[in-house]
């Protein structure tokens, strides 16, 4: 019975000593695992992190390297940058050439006022032009229709004792041609009976109207009213008539050129 005992306490032991050498492994191993694993991140603190120092220190040389002949660099480009600081100082004047095109602009405006003012100064003297021409036709319109009104009074006007001279002085207001048919007919056959029958003619103008008139020619519409006395009719007799008078300019002077009974 002790024997069993003895046998299961060294059992026990046995047990409990191999547990505990398992429980060494296995924190030997998790250490192992944990070394490796500080192998690339922590752990050979003494022999990696030398060679990491080392390994730092030739990367950091290079890069102090790199940064002090990179600095000069970078302190160009700043004198650089200093050196083109003054280029808006440069632009800075830009402005002024606008001023050639402020001039153009000022030509070009210019050039359109002058435009304006021609065309308005041509505009200006086609409406004077044509109030002068206006007023020109007015006029003649007006001297026309007196000088019908006046001449045809002369013409067809007319007493037996002063024929002749009447004749001679209302052919004075007629054209050439038109003068000698009238004067033919007043002398060879108006006048010679007239002196026989002793025959007066008064004539006054009832109306006028201008049917055209130009700066050299005009056409009137007459409406006469007509008094004879004779030996025979010692009474007076009126009576009414319409002529068409045309008439020339010759000379500032408005002259018959032809007159029609209508």
């Amino acid at each position: 019975m002790s024997e069993d005992r003895k046998d299961k306490q060294v059992t026990s032991v046995n047990t409990d000593s191999q547990a505990d050498t398992n429980s060494r492994t296995d924190t030997a191993g998790e250490t192992n695992t944990t070394g490796e694993t500080n192998t690339t991140g922590e752990t050979n603190t003494t022999g990696d992190t030398t060679s990491g120092e080392t390994a730092a220190a030739t990367a950091s040389s290079p890069g102090d390297t790199a940064a002090a002949d990179t600095a000069p660099a970078s302190t160009d480009t700043v004198v650089n940058s200093a050196d083109t600081a003054p280029a808006p100082a440069d632009t800075a004047p830009a402005p002024v050439d606008t001023a050639p095109s402020s001039q153009s602009y000022l030509r070009h405006v210019a050039i359109g006022l002058s435009v304006l003012v021609l065309v308005f100064a041509v505009v200006v003297g086609w409406l004077a032009y044509g109030a002068r021409a206006d007023s020109a036709a007015e006029a003649a319109r007006t001297e026309a229709r007196v000088a019908a009104e006046e001449q045809a009074v002369a013409m067809l006007a007319y007493t037996h004792g002063e024929v002749d001279d009447q004749i001679a002085v209302a052919g004075e207001g007629l054209t050439g041609d038109f003068r000698d048919e009238y004067t033919n007919l007043m002398k060879n056959v108006i006048a010679p009976g007239a002196k026989e029958k002793a025959i007066s003619v008064q004539v006054s103008v009832q109306g006028s109207s201008v049917v055209s008139a130009d700066a050299d020619s005009a056409v009137t519409l007459l409406f006469l009213n007509q008094i004879t006395t004779s030996s025979e009719n010692p009474e007076a007799v009126s009576s009414g008539s319409r002529v068409r008078v045309e008439l020339e300019k010759h000379d500032d002077r408005w002259l018959v050129s032809r007159l029609t009974p209508i």
